[in-house]
């Protein structure tokens, strides 16, 4: 069975994006982008809410056709395009768009279809940023796996990382690494 792994940027604090969801505190580097671009490399299934989706979908698909696209955009945006996209959405149901899937209601139901369906052969399914549906499949015990890039600043305020937690939830760190920039990757696996 596919597991569900949610990568996020985060603050030492907690917050995964501003008040106003910005995200211009993210610290990235091509360090890091070697680093997640070698692990996504492997998956074939990409998770978004609707408002990351788009913002992906607005950059990603011409990003390494400019001329002055760097490795990471050129990299990035040749496995975007191929990647399965599956959009979490109550708004975009019925829309058509390639290699793309929206799902927008029955949540627990098709998210354990797409993680015992196999499809494509990828072990795990990548749940990019998107922190409302981070929220959702929290709700419903669908997260397997959080892949957490925490960054050296404390915002005080904005979108959490973790909300309505109901129960202890027990994590196995599997891998950490710390990055030149400052920013400290944490790979953690639920324990079940």
């Amino acid at each position: 069975m596919r597991k569900i792994i949610s990568l996020m940027h985060m603050s030492l604090d907690g917050f995964v994006a501003g008040p106003n969801r910005e995200m211009n505190w993210i610290k990235v580097d091509q360090e890091i982008f070697d680093f997640i671009g070698k692990r996504i490399g492997e998956s074939d299934t990409a998770l978004y809410g609707r408002v990351t989706y788009n913002m992906m979908e607005g950059y990603w698909p011409t990003a390494g056709d400019k001329p002055n696209a760097s490795k990471h955009d050129i990299e990035h945006s040749k496995w975007y395009s191929n990647v399965h996209k599956i959009v979490l959405s109550k708004t975009m149901h019925g829309a058509t768009l390639p290699n793309t899937e929206i799902i927008s209601d029955n949540l627990a139901e098709r998210i354990n279809e797409l993680k015992q369906s196999g499809q494509g052969g990828g072990k795990e399914i990548l749940l990019f940023g998107s922190p409302s549906a981070t929220h959702a499949l929290m709700q419903q015990n669908l997260i397997d796996g959080y892949w957490l890039f925490v960054n050296p600043i404390l915002l005080g305020q904005g979108i959490p990382m973790f909300v309505n937690i109901q129960d202890k939830t027990n994590l196995n760190l599997i891998h950490t690494r710390q990055f030149a920039c400052g920013v400290t990757e944490l790979n953690y696996v639920l324990e079940r």
